[in-house]
Formats: structure tokens, C-alpha cells, sequence
């Protein structure tokens, strides 16, 4: 399994990371799970322990090889969001509320029509920001000092 682009990429997304699904296509079929992972380049996503494949990986330095069961990615066609009211697969649509917010709609045949919320997992950043200050980070002491005063002539040009 190569890396390979996809031909069409898909510009606006609505399936999102987090998000329950069920798996429509494939030897999976009927299955629900949550996403893991969304591949834009690929249009492709891979769903919590479905759609395991084996792996032949050889041994090197700091790892053990053998036959391990990996998650493949699927095609975002193969697989549609869950209606949080019936539990069925739906599209989704997108609706303002009266407040304005932007909001994700269950829609369809099955669907119930209600609002399908963000997934919690969004909010989290997958790489913590730092908290520590490194070798090229400023010193909050030059961040705060005061270069420029227009009133006082400090940092004017010499002209």
C-alpha cells in the first residue's frame, strides 16, 4: 500500500475527525466506529479498528518484525456519519441557528433532521504547544520593552 493523491480532492469537508460512522461499503460493511484519522490529500479516513489489514514488518534496530493487524484507510464514500436520533446512516447539511452560529444537520430519507455536534476531540490540539522556552524562543523581559514612543521620540528615525 503506496501513497497515492487522490485525482479529485475534495475541497469542503463534513465528515471530521471524532466523528461516529458507519461503514456503507466494503468487507466492513454495517459496522459503526469513530473516525481516527481524516487523509484530505487522499480523501480518505481511517475508522477505529475497522478495515484491518496485515503487515509484514521487518525487524531493525529498537523494534521487534512480524505479521501485525494495522488499520487501512477507507474512501470517504464508503462511509457516512450517524444520526445521533435514530442511530442510521444520514448526510449532512449544513443550517444557521437564530443566533447565527453554523451548525451540521442530519438529512435524508431516515433522517431526523437534528443537529449533529462537534466532536469533543476537536478541541484538543494533537500537538500541545509548549510550555517551556527553548533556546530560540524571547525573553518575555525584550517581548514587553517599550522600543517606540511617538510622543516621547523614542526609536525615531534619524532623518
Amino acid at each position: 500500500m503506496g501513497w497515492k493523491a487522490a485525482e479529485k480532492i475534495i475541497r469542503h469537508w463534513k465528515i471530521l475527525r471524532g466523528d461516529n460512522v458507519m461503514i456503507i461499503r466494503g468487507k466492513d460493511k454495517g459496522e459503526s466506529g469513530i473516525i481516527k484519522r481524516v487523509i484530505r490529500s487522499q480523501n480518505r479516513v481511517i475508522v477505529e479498528g475497522k478495515n484491518l489489514v496485515k503487515k509484514h514488518i521487518k525487524q531493525g534496530e529498537g523494534h521487534e518484525g512480524g505479521i501485525f493487524s494495522i488499520e487501512a484507510p477507507l474512501h470517504v464514500s464508503n462511509v457516512q456519519v450517524l444520526d445521533p436520533v435514530t442511530g442510521k446512516p444520514c448526510k449532512i447539511g449544513y443550517k444557521r441557528l437564530e443566533d447565527g452560529t453554523k451548525v451540521r444537520v442530519s438529512r435524508g430519507q431516515e433522517a431526523s433532521g437534528s443537529v449533529i455536534p462537534r466532536p469533543e476531540i476537536l478541541k484538543e490540539r494533537r500537538k500541545p504547544r509548549p510550555t517551556m522556552l527553548g533556546p530560540k524562543d524571547t525573553p518575555m523581559e525584550h517581548v514587553l520593552e517599550r522600543t517606540y514612543d511617538a510622543k516621547a521620540g523614542i526609536g525615531m528615525p534619524d532623518l
